[in-house]
């Protein structure tokens, strides 16, 4: 059963995704507070649903933190609609974000996405490790497509589910100009709209950084994005 993590101060809100979720099977931890969502995350959790505006610590905060421990999935929930609000969540590690109010269908759909890419991504370990065709090199960079560890200059490098699906893409087609559109469609698996682009931007924005090298995904301006090394 996964379990999942709702952080959510409204108590209509939280109780009722809680209610929710356990109908489809799911396991749900609740928590009112940053500090309690700090303090109930565990290794476990295959999910974090998480508010923005709580009432001790602000929820940019608690992502922030989860991700200097976890690479769990965390989609935000914000009352804020504009685009720029949504990419700060991005940037503080979310993978995703719902604007309220949101269908019940809507939440279900994100959740089953993101926890089922966070399984294949944790899936990969263990088999056939040493076998040259289970890696991609390119340049620097040597990508294991079997247990998602990435290494640059022979330091392994820690990314997350999205990055490293984003960088297999790229390195598995070097040249090969990859749009927003083709990125998200192919990473994400869900339809693509123009509102998603910022969401491609800060994933690849964030790539590069830990990359330590922008060069590796180069911009080919009004088209996109191609491995360049």
């Amino acid at each position: 059963m996964k379990k999942i993590l709702v952080v959510e101060d409204d108590k209509d809100i939280r109780e009722g995704t809680a209610i929710l979720l356990r109908s489809e099977g799911y396991e749900v931890l609740e928590a009112e507070t940053g500090s309690d969502a700090l303090r109930l995350l565990d290794e476990d959790v295959s999910l974090v649903i998480l508010d923005i505006m709580l009432p001790d610590i602000s929820g940019i905060q608690v992502c922030e933190s989860m991700r200097s421990v976890s690479f769990v999935p965390i989609l935000f929930l914000t009352a804020r609609s504009l685009e720029s609000d949504k990419l700060i969540g991005l940037l503080a590690g979310g993978d995703d974000y719902l604007t309220k109010p949101f269908s019940f269908a809507e939440l279900l759909g994100r959740v089953k996405a993101l926890i089922r890419r966070y399984s294949e991504y944790n899936s990969g370990g263990g088999i056939a490790v040493n076998n040259e065709d289970d890696h991609v090199s390119r340049g620097g960079i040597r990508l294991n497509r079997l247990s998602n560890e990435v290494f640059v200059d022979g330091r392994e490098v820690m990314l997350t589910e999205l990055e490293y699906k984003i960088l297999k893409l790229l390195m598995e087609y070097p040249g090969k100009v990859f749009s927003a559109e083709n990125i998200y469609e192919s990473v994400w698996e869900e339809p693509y709209f123009h509102s998603c682009n910022g969401t491609v931007v800060v994933h690849i924005r964030k790539l590069r950084v830990k990359l330590g090298n922008p060069e590796y995904i180069k911009t080919v301006w009004g088209k996109g994005y191609s491995f360049g090394k």
